[in-house]
């Protein structure tokens, strides 16, 4: 987590890459994952130096941001399988959940995520647009707060902003207005940004 006094710029940086990737993100896939990859590198790297030292924060952030960047933008069809990945165990656990209250075969989970796999890697288009357009809006709205609420860019480092459906105590807004800009953010790039790369 940055410093305090760079808060603004922080969350400024962030509606700005947030609206990116929810309303371009399929035509800028790799712009995209190279700002996800330094909000995430910068976040990670950020978080290693005591809160006390600003410019070794700084210099952290900056180098982390870097390398995420990197690998990041290299990690194109890495980035999508891991995506289908996760999409594939996540609908093996809530259809589970639906017939049993106790855990997924481990088995089950697997052939669920390399199904979800393979299903992305054929419909990578549609895939990069609706992860980009919810990760867009998701970031957008956590710029927004920050921006809104200057204590906002304090609670970056709270559980909450990571898990859309359960967000602060008083914020259960967030994620209705989440779905919707995503939901919108979607139908922009299958409309207009969203065409052959």
């Amino acid at each position: 987590m940055l410093p305090q006094s760079y808060g603004l710029i922080a969350a400024i940086g962030l509606v700005l890459g947030g609206a990116v990737a929810c309303f371009a993100g399929y035509r800028l896939f790799r712009i995209v994952l190279a700002i996800y990859g330094f909000i995430f590198g910068a976040y990670l790297a950020s978080s290693t130096m005591g809160s006390s030292n600003a410019i070794g924060m700084l210099v952290a952030a900056l180098v982390g941001g870097v390398l995420g960047s990197v690998v990041f933008f290299f990690a194109y069809f890495l980035g999508i399988a891991m995506v289908g990945a996760g999409l594939g165990a996540l609908i093996a656990h809530l259809a589970w959940s639906q017939m049993s209250a106790a855990e997924p075969p481990v088995l089950i989970v697997l052939l669920f995520a390399i199904v979800g796999t393979v299903a992305a890697m054929i419909l990578q288009r549609y895939v990069i647009i609706v992860s980009t357009a919810f990760s867009g809006a998701w970031t957008i709205i956590l710029g927004g707060l920050a921006l809104v609420d200057r204590g906002a860019a304090r609670a970056a480092s709270d559980v909450w902003i990571l898990y859309p459906f359960t967000p602060a105590s008083g914020a259960q807004w967030v994620p209705i207005v989440w779905i919707a800009v995503g939901l919108v953010g979607t139908a922009v790039q299958l409309a207009v940004t969203g065409g052959k790369r």
